[in-house]
């Protein structure tokens, strides 16, 4: 539930630390905890550092991160919904409210939001903006938490999720099963909220066409200019980073989230005297070499990480561009490091 942010500076939600403080937590200890000045509750804006400093430190001070996350989740009141996030929850059904959170995620670095619709499932991935990071799991747990409740808010219907994935642990499973209505996966490869894909057709009752009018032009020349700020190439290549983990990114499905076609994206790549396979290439040896810097994944997980199917390939491809191979290049790396 992040606001508009530039560069390395995130808002904080509204009524963040009173929202904290009706919990019966004291905002001054989350503060210490997380080793800021005091000032910083007077502050509207953080860095990313300082961000992910305070949510870590609420979820220290908290007896259990599934209770806690769960709380926090809930008690947001959508009159203190920033622009983002009224424009998803005043959505004309469940599917447009969560394709507007995935869109205007763009502006709200650190995670961003990747939905997939195939057979009965509609998958939904957190995922990160910076090479082999992470958020504290009570940021990735209240953004998943935050996603179901949208769609019960809007709908005003007891929606459950099929089934939810954690990379980490998440405090009392139980907890986290009776709230999301489902099995949980604790240790899984990715963050990922799966709903039933019929849900999406759910008409939001707080549907509002005239608020929609007003901020959704403003949203969309926020994002505008946010995406001009950067090349047309660093731009495809952060959109094939947020969709590699587990497959291969492919023009159509790029060139279609740009809202262009396949061509028209080759040829922008082409003025800027580069490929979509060249990038490819670049993305999956930028995020090797940083998953590799990480001794606490194996050379599977590496491997399905940046859409290789099998480690074969991963190691032919790793081979061709350092001229090395993994576990050497790893070991060379902790080395000097």
């Amino acid at each position: 539930m992040l606001t508009l942010q530039s560069s390395n500076r995130i808002k904080m939600p509204v009524g963040f630390w009173e929202g904290i403080r009706q919990l019966g937590i004291v905002p001054h200890d989350v503060v210490r905890k997380a080793r800021l000045p005091l000032t910083i509750m007077n502050e509207s804006v953080v860095s990313t550092i300082q961000y992910l400093a305070i949510w870590q430190a609420y979820s220290d001070l908290i007896d259990d991160t599934a209770k806690g996350m769960i709380k926090l989740a809930t008690s947001f009141d959508s009159n203190h919904y920033p622009p983002t996030v009224l424009v998803a929850y005043h959505a004309r059904d469940y599917r447009d409210a969560l394709k507007r959170m995935a869109r205007y995620k763009q502006l709200c670095p650190p995670e961003s939001l990747r939905i997939t619709e195939e057979g009965e499932d509609c998958t939904i991935d957190l995922e990160w903006s910076y090479p082999g990071q992470s958020g504290p799991p009570i940021l990735v747990g209240i953004t998943l938490a935050f996603l179901l409740e949208l769609g019960r808010r809007g709908t005003g219907q007891p929606i459950t999720a099929k089934l939810v994935e954690f990379t980490h642990a998440m405090g009392d499973v139980q907890t986290l099963e009776d709230y999301f209505g489902c099995c949980i996966q604790i240790g899984a490869k990715r963050n990922r909220l799966t709903l039933h894909r019929g849900d999406l057709d759910r008409h939001f009752t707080s549907y509002n066409l005239e608020l929609l009018e007003i901020l959704t032009p403003l949203l969309d020349q926020s994002l505008n200019e946010h995406q001009h700020n950067r090349s047309f190439t660093e731009m495809v290549k952060w959109m094939m980073k947020r969709s590699l983990a587990g497959g291969r990114p492919d023009i159509q499905t790029i060139a279609s989230e740009l809202g262009m076609s396949d061509r028209t994206l080759q040829r922008r790549l082409t003025n800027e005297c580069t490929s979509f396979k060249h990038l490819l290439a670049q993305v999956r040896q930028d995020q090797a070499r940083a998953y590799l810097a990480d001794p606490s994944l194996d050379m599977k997980d590496i491997a399905f990480l940046i859409g290789y199917e099998d480690q074969n390939s991963f190691y032919r491809a790793f081979h061709l561009w350092e001229g090395d191979t993994p576990s050497n290049w790893r070991a060379k790396h902790i080395e000097t490091n």
